[in-house]
């Protein structure tokens, strides 16, 4: 049976890593070595990025609805927990967009959430 070298496969896997390393600084795109370690440090990176992503977002709408709220005279906790007693079922992202763009629908909103407790 003939002997199989396999350059061509291993020269694409090279290759995708090194492409994935694109724009690193130094060695770390130019050799295959630091390349996979750096490649696959960033994948980790990314994955817990990912992860960080939602918490940040959430933080982001309740400052933002927190600050709506102030400006109403209202703090944070009791306009959520009035919203709940109301019956209003608005997802904090769109809470926020409402505080940010839409000041009387959410002003109208912290008066429902007043009267509701």
């Amino acid at each position: 049976m003939a002997r199989v070298k396999g350059a061509m496969m291993t020269r694409k896997r090279r290759n995708k890593t090194l492409k994935l390393a694109k724009g690193y600084w130094g060695a770390k795109s130019k050799h295959f070595k630091m390349a996979k370690e750096a490649v696959m440090k960033s994948g980790n990176y990314a994955f817990v990025g990912r992860k960080l992503k939602k918490r940040d977002f959430r933080s982001l709408w309740i400052t933002r609805i927190s600050a709506g709220a102030k400006a109403n005279g209202m703090n944070y906790s009791t306009f959520m927990h009035g919203l709940k007693v109301a019956g209003i079922d608005l997802n904090r992202k769109m809470l926020a967009e409402l505080a940010v763009n839409d000041k009387e629908a959410f002003a109208a909103l912290v008066e429902t959430a007043k009267n509701a407790k």
